[in-house]
């Protein structure tokens, strides 16, 4: 029985596991977790596997094979730049080098490795047996792969997008001026997205949810915080993107004029949306290594990191200022001076929490006894690029300066150096950190301190002199320049230092393919203090040991007799008597257990559901709409027997004892269950995305003043407000029913839900009458079309709240839910509750709007 919430720690864990001193015992319950845990035998059922750290090493290994695709098509267009008037490749092919080699590094390398990083990691710095929804993490990889496979493999076929890694319009939206690139570019993507989306979710959840007892949120790792942060970030950075990928193919493909300006488009709108989550991705990518800083630092300082909270606040205000000073990339467009004013300040004003972090991770090397290792040289060594590549951020930050060297190499410099220092290099340091506790082997000292000096030097020697030719008037994205602009020297010593920056990555590799050879390293090879050490070399699948009380920041260092009370079970769920795969979940605030969840076992059906959702892109691209309808048919097939089989099972048993007289649920419904926290989460992303499409809407608004045109037919009152009124219906039903079927009242509570389907779906169809009564022209001007995507979006929303309605109810008579296992419902409340706030704004927008229903 589970002790009042304000007991503490040592009372209520007091008591020890006596029945663990039997070795023969302890014996008995290793072998249980290990048959739990195996992967699957043969070739193929071992990419079914589901284990996140199986799923992250995958991830891991394919960004980074990315990584060095895109630093090829780098070192190619380097040599093409080495001297003046150079023939090496043509214009179209240099377009689309370092369109693809920017989108990969962006898109297919810094974030989905971070992701990557963390899907091993965050198990093990959580005590974890897992991630909460392990089968969501294998459908993100495939995702990943699929996507970036269909993205980087178009430069064999002359292909490859060619209008840059933003994508501006109208270049790219007119199909006479772009070819099958741009729409290989934004449909591949977007399905790279959704799978960076669904790694947030996970890793959000996973910190919040499934840290072990007694880790209160001020106990967590810092490395817990940073991507608990980032992940946060990814929900509001990512949707705006994807909205702007919806209105850039519905151009392309329909002709539906968002950015044609002769017909009331502006695209502009289309570097506000792609900015919005341009600029935060910047620190997206480089607080994850910051993190692992976090991670290193304390251990070669060999004392707990000072600043804890004021690194935690300045990691959240990093988040928060970065979401407001993506127009800084937009200062060359025309904007008011108070936008420049405020936009300057508030890029020059993120240098504070950066700067806060930074200073904190060199007190605490002062203040402690380093051992310098090869790690700790790449952390020192990045924050020493990333600070030259700060201080020229601060430059561009000033509006006249950065009208001077806007599009200009002074800016590719500034990008690179703020990138390698505080992504790639961080990166590397982490990979010689915590190559051990992945493989059970040490990295090479010798070639790793030798790759840095090489990379080191290599990176200032290529990036350095771009700030003076771009200052010499270099300007970006060129094939060739001419040879009386006398900045041939600067390319040149740029192009050298590119290849022997590359010759480090290269070293690497070597010491990488030669690891396996190597004896295996010590347990805890750098005496860390975090939880991620207590696995051993040969680490079993299943983790450690027994999920271990958390009392301290570093319970290695700090709790007597730890990790040999981890080690022979004496904390928590130290066995598996049903046989089952499961890991403990915590209360948000206070990590108090409050159930076990049965977690995902290896299936195929992520696989398949990464293809068949990949095959509604890929299709769509060459334009196969019928074949692309049969793979979203598909795909919906895919979703509902995934959730069918392996979500929201009823238990053999209410509850289980997890050790120490503690007794939790195995079943959870509602706000403390990690499902209700996963649909939530999803539909902040899914109401971001949507405010991208109203903030269109009202962009429109402001920069036209006929904006709704005097003589546009509006789509009316009447059909949007009878879609409204449907939609309030339709959730009102909803919410109805879940009150009367947890009183135990399943009939009743089953006709509402029938009522709810009704209203939902007749919601849809009263939502599309209004623009098709009124005859909208969706290609005659950007008003109609505007109205339309939100008609649309709105209503297919509609329709998947009904699908998930039938759902719902076919549960409910197939005996697979009841009055008290009732997380169907209550999770698909939460989406009604978001349906109905997307209902509220698109009805009140396209039917209430001065002028829109005229």
């Amino acid at each position: 029985m589970s002790a009042p919430a304000d007991t503490p720690n040592d009372t209520l864990y007091a008591e020890d596991r006596t029945d663990q001193n039997d070795p023969a015992v302890r014996a008995a319950q290793e072998e249980r977790l290990r048959a739990v845990w195996k992967p699957p035998s043969g070739l193929f059922l071992r990419w079914t596997d589901v284990n996140n750290n199986r799923v992250g090493v995958w991830y891991t290994l394919t960004a980074f094979a990315f990584m060095l695709f895109a630093g090829v098509l780098a070192l190619v267009m380097r040599t093409q730049l080495a001297v003046p008037e150079n023939d090496l490749v043509s214009a179209n092919t240099f377009n689309q080098l370092f369109t693809l080699h920017g989108s990969m590094m962006m898109f297919l390398f810094a974030v989905p490795m971070f992701e990557a990083v963390s899907i091993i990691l965050l198990p093990q710095l959580l005590g974890a047996r897992d991630l909460p929804f392990p089968r969501l993490s294998a459908f993100g990889y495939w995702s990943f792969l699929l996507g970036g496979v269909f993205v980087g493999g178009s430069i064999f076929f002359n292909a490859a997008p060619d209008g840059g890694w933003f994508m501006y319009p109208p270049l790219t939206t007119r199909t006479d001026l772009s070819g099958l690139g741009a729409d290989i570019w934004m449909l591949g993507l977007s399905f790279i997205e959704v799978s960076s989306v669904a790694a947030a979710v996970e890793l959000i959840v996973g910190v919040l949810k499934c840290r072990p007892p007694g880790m209160r949120l001020n106990l967590m790792p810092l490395y817990a915080w940073y991507i608990l942060v980032v992940a946060v970030m990814i929900l509001f950075a990512f949707p705006p993107l994807i909205a702007g990928d919806v209105l850039f193919e519905m151009e392309r493909l329909l002709g539906w004029p968002f950015f044609d300006a002769s017909k009331g488009g502006d695209p502009l709108l289309w570097q506000h949306l792609f900015w919005i989550f341009g600029h935060p991705e910047v620190y997206i990518v480089f607080l994850p290594s910051i993190a692992l800083f976090a991670m290193m630092i304390p251990t070669f300082a060999q004392r707990h990191l000072l600043g804890y909270p004021w690194i935690v606040l300045a990691a959240v205000g990093t988040a928060f200022l970065s979401f407001g000073l993506w127009v800084h990339h937009m200062f060359a467009t025309g904007l008011p001076k108070i936008s420049l004013a405020f936009f300057s300040a508030a890029s020059e004003a993120v240098a504070i929490p950066t700067g806060v972090q930074i200073f904190a991770f060199i007190a605490t090397l002062w203040a402690g006894k380093v051992k310098w290792s090869t790690p700790l040289l790449y952390a020192v060594g990045s924050l020493a690029i990333f600070t030259i590549g700060g201080l020229t951020g601060v430059m561009v930050a000033v509006a006249p300066f950065d009208w001077q060297a806007h599009d200009t190499y002074f800016v590719v410099a500034h990008l690179h150096y703020v990138l390698i220092g505080g992504t790639l290099l961080p990166l590397f340091g982490g990979l010689y950190y915590y190559w051990p506790l992945v493989t059970g082997k040490r990295l090479s000292d010798r070639i790793g301190r030798t790759a840095f000096w090489v990379m080191f030097v290599g990176a200032n020697l290529a990036f350095m002199p771009m700030h003076l030719s771009g200052l010499e008037g270099m300007p970006r994205r060129v094939f060739t320049y001419p040879a009386a602009l006398g900045i041939g020297g600067l390319n040149m010593a740029s192009t050298l230092g590119a290849f022997l920056f590359a010759s480090g990555v290269l070293m690497v590799c070597i010491d990488l393919a030669l690891s396996p050879t190597r004896a295996k390293a010590p347990r805890n090879p750098w005496a860390a203090g975090t939880l991620e050490w207590l696995a051993k070399p040969d680490d079993e699948n299943w983790g450690i040991r027994s999920v271990p009380l958390i009392e301290t920041r570093y319970p290695i260092w700090d709790q007597p007799g730890f990790v040999q009370k981890v080690d022979e079970g004496r904390f928590f769920l130290p066995d598996a008597p049903e046989m089952r795969r499961e890991t403990i979940i915590t209360s948000v605030i206070d990590a108090r257990p409050i159930q076990v969840a049965r977690l995902g076992t290896p299936s195929v059906v992520p696989m398949l559901t990464a293809i068949s959702l990949g095959s509604v892109f890929i299709l769509t691209t060459y334009h196969l709409y019928w074949a692309a309808l049969v793979g979203g048919v598909v795909t919906l097939a895919c979703v509902l027997y995934w959730l069918w089989t392996g979500t929201a099972e009823i238990p053999e048993k209410p509850a289980k004892s997890i050790g120490h007289g503690i007794t939790v649920p195995l079943y959870l419904s509602g706000p403390s269950a990690s499902g209700w926290w996963a649909m939530f989460i999803t539909m902040m992303a899914d109401a971001t995305a949507f405010s991208g499409l109203v903030f269109g809407y009202y962009f429109f608004w402001t920069v036209h003043a006929d904006f709704p045109p005097p003589d546009a037919m509006g789509p009316g009152v009447f059909w949007p407000m009878t879609a409204l009124a449907l939609t309030v219906a339709g959730w009102g039903a909803t919410v109805a029913a879940r009150g009367i079927h947890a009183s135990g009242r399943v009939g009743p509570a089953r006709v509402l839900l029938v009522v709810a389907l009704v209203a939902t779906l007749g919601s849809a169809v009263a939502g599309l009458a209004g623009p098709w009564t009124t005859g909208l022209d969706p290609k005659s001007h950007v008003y109609p079309a505007i109205v339309w995507t939100l008609a649309i979006w709105t209503a297919v929303h509609a329709g998947i709240g009904g699908i998930a309605q039938a759902y719902t109810l076919a549960r409910s008579l197939a005996g697979r839910m009841t009055p008290v296992y009732d997380a169907d419902l209550r999770n698909i409340t939460v989406y009604l509750h978001f349906l109905l706030f997307t209902g509220i704004v698109t009805y009140a927008t396209i039917g209430l709007f001065p002028g829109a229903a005229s």
